[in-house]
């Protein structure tokens, strides 16, 4: 098994099909994509694929060590960064072929109108798993 990241960008990433943002979905749209969310974790949890994933806040602080004694620098939020991560969820999966397919799986959550976004979402291997995969 080899457990991957999937990571959902607020913006960033290549333009959705569907490319309405999230702020100007109705309620209805915004249930049905959180539902569809939820309802594939669950089928991967019961399938034991499914390590962990939440979605975050457009809101952030970037934090840095700056020396013995001294307090953490901060700066932020920032809104206008092209990586804002809108949310993440770990599989642990047989190949990376299994992980691009539940992540275009997970691409076409529905959003405005129903249909589905066709996202361009994020897989990243995690390092102790990286050698068995392949591009």
């Amino acid at each position: 098994m080899a457990k991957y990241l999937l990571l959902k960008h607020y913006r960033g990433a290549p333009a959705a099909v569907n490319d309405v943002p999230m702020d100007q979905w109705t309620p209805e749209e915004v249930s049905a994509h959180l539902k569809y969310m939820d309802d594939f974790a669950k089928r991967l949890e019961r399938d034991g694929e499914y390590v962990g994933g939440v979605a975050l806040s457009p809101e952030g602080t970037f934090v840095r060590y700056d020396g013995e004694g001294r307090p953490p620098v901060t700066d932020g939020p920032f809104a206008e960064t092209k990586d804002l991560i809108a949310g993440w969820m770990v599989i642990d999966v047989d190949s990376y072929e299994r992980a691009v397919e539940l992540a275009g799986e997970l691409s076409a959550a529905p959003g405005a109108g129903g249909k589905p976004i066709h996202e361009w979402l994020e897989l990243r291997p995690f390092l102790a798993d990286h050698a068995d995969t392949t591009e």
